[in-house]
């Protein structure tokens, strides 16, 4: 619960434990003092006579926010706590296991990335440098090749997801390159998806060349619309394959039981 200005209410303070309390005491002493990556915390935040708390309580607090990467400990001359930056890649690994155990559908995430994946191609029209461009480049020539194996068949379906990740690196917004960046994460980790990207389906490599090309054609011109359209088309595809894909396999999976019953019956 909170109050009316938005902030926690009392009951809901009481209930934190005095380590989660004093963390956040601190966070907010960071962002009220305008703290940036790489200082060093005040000596009389971390006393335990100055915040009158147990080193027991304190050391908890530090290993909170440790955990939360919102500070790293030196020891040595020199040393002490200091502010750290908490990076994409690691908050994105803590979202992942939100949803480990109830994993979204394909079509939850689809229905984000139809919405915010157009967005995220316009924003890069005409502003990539010409080693970005390359680097975007790079992701599509890993699959302009036949695969030989199902190894270099399940390389390329990740390749297509890293040329979206290359993206989301050169993106002006950064909530939402992190939010398309966080969408990509879950589509890898989900089992369905990865038994569909090793599967062999020369048709989807090229559908997915196709879309990419025409994109880096409009991503060089500058024109943002173009790109929003040619992006929607390629989720729309996307979407519309994973999915019957998936209901493919789930029709495989159910055959030999219903089988097996034939069987028993006759």
């Amino acid at each position: 619960m909170t109050a009316s200005d938005g902030s926690p209410d009392v009951k809901t303070r009481k209930r934190l434990r005095r380590p989660d309390a004093l963390a956040r005491k601190i966070r907010e002493q960071i962002v009220e003092a305008g703290l940036k990556p790489g200082d060093r915390l005040p000596n009389d935040w971390l006393a335990p006579e100055m915040v009158k708390v147990s080193r027991g309580t304190l050391r908890e607090a530090l290993k909170v926010l440790e955990f939360q990467g919102l500070i790293t400990s030196r020891s040595g001359p020199g040393g002490g706590v200091f502010v750290a930056a908490v990076e994409p890649g690691e908050a994105i690994r803590l979202l992942d296991n939100l949803f480990l155990f109830k994993p979204p559908s394909i079509s939850d995430i689809y229905t984000l990335r139809k919405q915010l994946e157009p967005e995220l191609a316009a924003s890069v029209a005409g502003h990539l440098t010409e080693t970005a461009f390359q680097s975007l480049q790079s992701c599509i020539r890993l699959y302009e090749d036949e695969p030989e194996t199902a190894e270099q068949e399940y390389a390329q379906r990740l390749a297509e997801l890293d040329f979206h990740e290359e993206l989301t690196r050169h993106c002006p917004n950064p909530i939402l390159a992190f939010t398309c960046s966080f969408l990509l994460s879950l589509l890898r980790d989900m089992t369905v998806c990865r038994s569909i990207y090793w599967e062999k389906n020369p048709s989807l490599r090229e559908t997915g060349l196709h879309y990419q090309v025409r994109l880096l054609r409009a991503i060089k011109v500058g024109d943002a619309e173009l790109c929003r359209m040619i992006m929607r088309g390629h989720m729309i595809e996307a979407e519309k394959f994973m999915l019957e894909r998936a209901a493919m396999r789930g029709r495989s999976a159910e055959e030999p039981t219903t089988a097996r019953t034939g069987d028993v019956s006759i």
